[in-house]
């Protein structure tokens, strides 16, 4: 993803405002605007984070991590894979039963997320409980040049 015409488009945003003024006004404006090219390259970095997570919190399985690819971010979906996503066995073999009281839209766009997965609607839950409960952080570990997470500036 080149975020390069993105800034630059910004920049140019800047001038044409600038260029209003006098010829002062547009040197300022000039000055600023090379001096916030790297500020402005973070700041769509942490915006491009923020999206991920958005994101990540909709999917039913798998994430979205933002890659750095020498100064340009990379918008990758990771798949889980299906054993990740089955709960761990306990040593108990017997269900449990629960009764949970859901607002009708929650239900409902619950009952769609199972039927998109061609699940049914119990299965999607617990899927979609065990993976909230994971503990994702000990999962995690780094290899090679490779690092995980979040990072804000």
């Amino acid at each position: 993803m080149q975020m390069a015409p993105h800034i630059t488009a910004i920049q140019t945003d800047l001038a044409a405002a600038a260029a209003l003024g006098d010829e002062a006004t547009a040197e300022a404006a000039r000055r600023v605007s090379e001096a916030l090219g790297t500020s402005l390259h973070l700041r769509l970095l942490d915006l491009l984070g923020e999206a991920a997570l958005d994101v990540n919190g909709q999917l039913p399985s798998g994430h979205v991590e933002v890659r750095l690819v020498g100064r340009e971010p990379e918008l990758v979906f990771v798949a889980e894979p299906d054993d990740a996503v089955e709960p761990t066995p306990t040593g108990d073999d017997q269900s449990a039963r629960i009764t949970l009281r859901l607002p009708e839209a929650l239900k409902a766009a619950v009952e769609a997320a199972a039927d998109r997965e061609g699940v049914s609607t119990n299965t999607w839950i617990v899927r979609a409980l065990s993976r909230a409960l994971e503990p994702r952080a000990a999962a995690r570990v780094r290899a090679g040049n490779r690092l995980q997470g979040f990072a804000q500036s």
